[in-house]
C-alpha cells in the first residue's frame, strides 16, 4: 500500500510538550502594527507574539489583512507604523532567516523539480557543497525524490506546493511564512502537507500559516482570528472553542427544510444561537445542551415534526469564527434569488436528473474514468470527492457534453440522444474548476454576455445582474475588469453567472477553491436554495467540511467509485476505530508509531496524535507497548468518531491510494 509520507526522523522539539512554559523571548513580535493604502486601513494596530517552534495559524475572511501582515513579516513591504521583529531584528533585516510561500504559484513551470530547487538555492546563496545534501533531504521528506526531472508545470497541485516548500526550505530558514499554501490541494495532499509542517516545527522552525480551511486550523498550536485589519481572538483551538460559550446539537430528521424553518424562530427569539442544514442533518448552537434539546423538541412538537435523534457534539473552530463575526454583524446577508414565474411544477425529487451507466473515458492508454454508475435526483446535492487525478473533472465534462465518452450510456434531464444540443445546454449550468469569465471584460460585461448566451429576457437580465453584484458585494464596482478581482471574488462572480438562467441541472467543479469561510457559507446557502427549488446539483470539492453539506456523495479513486452514501452513512461504515493520543513527546511518538503502522493511519492534530486501528482490542495495547519501550509516555487515550476526512483518506488508501 502506498505511503502518504516517507518516514523521516527529526530531533524532538523540547518545547512541544504539554507542560513546558512559554519562552520569554518571542521569535516573532508585532507591536501596534498599521498599514494604510491611501485612505484604506489594511492593518489597524495588531499585536502578536509567536514562539520558537510554534505552528501558528492566521485565519480570517478575504480582506482581513492576512496577506498584508505576511508581506510586512516577509520584508516585502514596509509598515505605516508599529514594529514587526523577527529573531529580534526588523523584518526587512531578517529576510535571510525567513522562508516565504506566497499565495501565487512561485515556481517556474518550464524548469524541472531539481532545477527549481537549484535556482532557489542560488538566490539564497546556499553554499554549493551543501546544495545536494539539502536537496536530497527535502525531496525525500516531501516524497518528490522520484520526480526530480519532471517539469514543475506538470505536477499536481499538491506536488507543486510541496516543491514550493522545498524551495523555501533550501536555505534552512528559522521562520516559515505560508500564505494559504494548500488552496486547490486535495485532501490527502493537505494532510501530508500538515504532517510535514508538524515535523518541521520539531526542528524548532517557527511557522505562521494562513488558511481558509478551519479544519486545517485545528492542527495549529495556536490561532489568531483576524477581521477588518484587527486580531479579534488568540488562543489554542481548544481554548477558543471553550471560550465560545456555546454547545452544538446535531439533529437527524427526514424533514430537513421544514425542521430548519421551524427552529429559526428560536434563533429570532434568542433561545438558540444558530441553526443550519448540513447535508443529511441539522446543526444547532445553544448556550446549554440539555435546555437546547428540550427547546428543540418542544418547537418541533408544536410544528408537528419528528426527529430521529438529537446528539450533542463538540463545537468546531468554524462555529467560533462565524459566531464571532455574526455578533459583529459581519456575516453576509442571504438575498433571495429573483426567480422567474414557474412555467411548470417543480420536478419531483424521485425523478432522476443525471444517470450514468458503465461510463468510461480513455486518454490513450490512460483510463481516467472506469465503469462509473451514477443516479442523481432533482433537488439533490451530490458530491464527487477524490484526490487530484481521480477522474472528477473528466466525469463532469462528459456529463456536460464537453468531452465525448469512450463507452457507456448517459441520460441528462431525460435526454439520451444529442446531449450537446443547444436546447439541453440551456437547461444546464456549469462552473468550471478554472475561472471561465473573460479577464479583459468588466464584471458587468461578463454578466451581460452570459445573460445573452443563456437567453435571459432584458428586464430579467437587469434584475439578476443586480442580484449577482449584491451577493458578491460588488455593487458600485461592476465596471472593474475581472482580472482586477482576487481569486475568491472571481469565484463568486463565476457562480452567479452560472445560475442566472435558473438551470435544472448545475455542475460545480471546485466552486469555492480559494474562497474564505464566510463566502463558502454563502455559496452553500445559495446551493441549498437552488436544490430546494428542484435543481439537481453535482459538485466537487476538496474541503471535507463542505462535503458534509451534500445529501449524498461518492469517493473516487483512480477513476473508480469506491464508496457512496450520505456523510453519516459513509462515516458509520468505516472499519476500525479512531483514537486520539495525548503524549508527552509528540514528534518522537509520531515517528515511532509510523514505523509500525501504515503512515496514513497516524497524524498530528495540534498537540495530539490521531491513529486509526482496525482491531483496537489487539492493537491499542501494542500502541502503549511501543511507546513505553521507547520511553515515550502516553498520557491519555480517547476514542473519537471518524470525521469525513478520516473516512475519505481511509477509503482512498485501502483502495490503493491517490495518483502521484
Amino acid at each position: 500500500m502506498p505511503q502518504i509520507l516517507a518516514h523521516a526522523s527529526f530531533p524532538e522539539k523540547a518545547d512541544r510538550t504539554l507542560s513546558t512554559p512559554v519562552q520569554e523571548i518571542a521569535t516573532i513580535a508585532i507591536r501596534k502594527l498599521y498599514k494604510h493604502y491611501g485612505t484604506t486601513s489594511a492593518l489597524r494596530g495588531i499585536d502578536l507574539e509567536v514562539q520558537q517552534g510554534e505552528l501558528f495559524g492566521l485565519i480570517g475572511p478575504d480582506g482581513a489583512g492576512k496577506t498584508t501582515a505576511f508581506n510586512i513579516l516577509g520584508g516585502v513591504m514596509e509598515a505605516t507604523a508599529g514594529n514587526a521583529l523577527i529573531l529580534g531584528l526588523p523584518a526587512r533585516d531578517a529576510r535571510n532567516y525567513i522562508g516565504y510561500l506566497t499565495q501565487q504559484f512561485s515556481l517556474y513551470p518550464d524548469l524541472s523539480v531539481e532545477e527549481n530547487i537549484n535556482y532557489s538555492a542560488g538566490l539564497r546563496l546556499v553554499p554549493e557543497d551543501q546544495i545536494e545534501a539539502r536537496r536530497t533531504k527535502y525531496l525525500t521528506l516531501m516524497q518528490l525524490d522520484r520526480f526530480r526531472d519532471r517539469l514543475a508545470g506538470r505536477l499536481s497541485g499538491g506536488m507543486r506546493q510541496k516543491l514550493a516548500l522545498c524551495c523555501a526550505l533550501i536555505s534552512e530558514p528559522r521562520v516559515l511564512l505560508l500564505d494559504e499554501p494548500t488552496t486547490g490541494v486535495d485532501t490527502i495532499a493537505r494532510r501530508e502537507f500538515w504532517d510535514i509542517l508538524a515535523s518541521l516545527t520539531a526542528q524548532d522552525i517557527t511557522i505562521v500559516v494562513a488558511t481558509p480551511d478551519l479544519d486545517e486550523a485545528e492542527r495549529c498550536d495556536r490561532v489568531a482570528l483576524m477581521y477588518d485589519g484587527q486580531i479579534q481572538q488568540i488562543g489554542t483551538p481548544a481554548q477558543l472553542k471553550a471560550d465560545l460559550g456555546l454547545q452544538r446539537l446535531v439533529i437527524r430528521t427526514s424533514a430537513l427544510f421544514k425542521t430548519e424553518q421551524a427552529l429559526l424562530t428560536l434563533v429570532q427569539t434568542g433561545e438558540l444561537a444558530d441553526v443550519s442544514t448540513l447535508g443529511d442533518r441539522i446543526e444547532v448552537l445553544t448556550p446549554d445542551a440539555q435546555l437546547g434539546k428540550k427547546q428543540v423538541r418542544d418547537r418541533l412538537a408544536q410544528a408537528d415534526l419528528d426527529c430521529d435523534r438529537i446528539q450533542p457534539e463538540v463545537a468546531t473552530l468554524e462555529n467560533v469564527f462565524t459566531t464571532l463575526l455574526r455578533r459583529q454583524g459581519s456575516v453576509p446577508q442571504s438575498l433571495p434569488f429573483p426567480r422567474s414565474p414557474p412555467e411548470s411544477a417543480i420536478t419531483p425529487a424521485s425523478t432522476i436528473a443525471i444517470a450514468a451507466r458503465d461510463l468510461n473515458r480513455h486518454f490513450g492508454n490512460f483510463h481516467a474514468v472506469v465503469d462509473l454508475n451514477l443516479d442523481i435526483h432533482y433537488g439533490e446535492v451530490y458530491g464527487l470527492l477524490g484526490a487530484n487525478g481521480a477522474g472528477k473533472t473528466t466525469t463532469i465534462k462528459m456529463l456536460c457534453g464537453l468531452l465525448p465518452i469512450s463507452s457507456g450510456t448517459m441520460a441528462i434531464a431525460g435526454e439520451t440522444g444529442d446531449l450537446r444540443s443547444p436546447a439541453l445546454r440551456q437547461r444546464m449550468g456549469y462552473m468550471s474548476q478554472k475561472f471561465t469569465l473573460y479577464d479583459d471584460l468588466t464584471i458587468l460585461e461578463n454578466l451581460q454576455f452570459y445573460s445573452g448566451v443563456y437567453g435571459i429576457p432584458p428586464r430579467q437580465q437587469r434584475e439578476k445582474i443586480r442580484w449577482v453584484l449584491a451577493i458578491c458585494g460588488l455593487e458600485g464596482q461592476e465596471h472593474l475588469l475581472t482580472r482586477q478581482l482576487p481569486g475568491g471574488w472571481k469565484q463568486r462572480v463565476a457562480f452567479g453567472a452560472s445560475v442566472m438562467h435558473e438551470p435544472e441541472i448545475l455542475f460545480l467543479d471546485e466552486p469555492t477553491s480559494g474562497v474564505d469561510v464566510l463566502a463558502r457559507q454563502q455559496f452553500w446557502q445559495l446551493i441549498n436554495d437552488f436544490a430546494r427549488n428542484g435543481t439537481a446539483i453535482l459538485v466537487t470539492t476538496h474541503y471535507m467540511n463542505e462535503a458534509e453539506q451534500c445529501n449524498r456523495m461518492c469517493f473516487m479513486v483512480a477513476g473508480r467509485k469506491v464508496a457512496e452514501g450520505s456523510a453519516s452513512e459513509i462515516k458509520a461504515a468505516q472499519p476500525g476505530q479512531l483514537f486520539e493520543l495525548r503524549v508527552a513527546q509528540l514528534q518522537a511518538s509520531y515517528d515511532r508509531l509510523r514505523q509500525h503502522w501504515e503512515p496514513w493511519r497516524v497524524s498530528i492534530f495540534g498537540d495530539r496524535l490521531h491513529i486509526v486501528l482496525d482491531h483496537s482490542n489487539q492493537e491499542l495495547p501494542q500502541v502503549e507497548s511501543l511507546l513505553q519501550s521507547a520511553n515515550l509516555p502516553l498520557l491519555d487515550t480517547q476514542s473519537l468518531p471518524f470525521s469525513l476526512e478520516d473516512a475519505f483518506i481511509g477509503e482512498v488508501q485501502r483502495a490503493g491510494g491517490a495518483p502521484p
